[in-house]
């Protein structure tokens, strides 16, 4: 018999252990997001993932709310997050920074997630955009490349914390050591 853990069992860190461990290098940056569910539920994700930092941008609504708080479950308060008005300037101080940027999004040219490998720098920021209108292009013209996620239904996006949880997914195998596969 396999016997479901209790959550006292499942040994995970405090949040105080949280806040002092090496993160993956990856931020998310979230531009112009209109669902506040979709923002906690990104950070709940980024929080499983130990991702460095979220990025609000634009639109996006940010913490402290009540609907935020109902799907991150208190990552608010473990994950590092800051507020840009702008995705543009975001995108500058990643940059600055010596982050490689893609943005998530269908365009003309894009690398399949599963190639991200071929391409991966230590330090990576990824841009997930609308709901209804996806990643800004202009948005999209400053990055270093698009990513796409594969998809073989008749729909043409997932819901962009999906996405979220899909590439962080992809990262962490690639960045972690303990998830490298043998």
């Amino acid at each position: 018999m396999n016997k479901k853990l209790k959550l006292w069992e499942l040994n995970r860190c405090s949040p105080e252990e949280f806040s002092t461990q090496e993160k993956l290098p990856v931020v998310v940056v979230l531009d112009d997001i209109r669902s506040f569910e979709n923002v906690g539920s990104v950070f709940r994700t980024s929080d499983a993932f130990n991702i460095q930092e979220i990025m609000l941008c634009g639109i996006t609504p940010v913490p402290p709310h009540r609907d935020i708080h109902r799907t991150a479950l208190g990552a608010t308060e473990t994950v590092s997050w800051s507020y840009v008005s702008n995705t543009l300037d975001a995108i500058r101080k990643l940059k600055t920074a010596g982050y490689t940027i893609y943005a998530l999004e269908q365009a003309e040219e894009t690398i399949y997630l599963q190639h991200l490998k071929k391409r991966l720098d230590s330090r990576i920021a990824l841009v997930f955009g609308n709901e209804v209108n996806g990643v800004n292009q202009d948005v999209i013209d400053q990055c270093d490349g698009v990513l796409e996620i594969p998809q073989f239904g008749t729909k043409h996006s997932l819901n962009v914390s999906v996405c979220v949880g899909v590439v962080l997914w992809e990262c962490a195998t690639l960045l972690n050591p303990a998830l490298k596969a043998d």
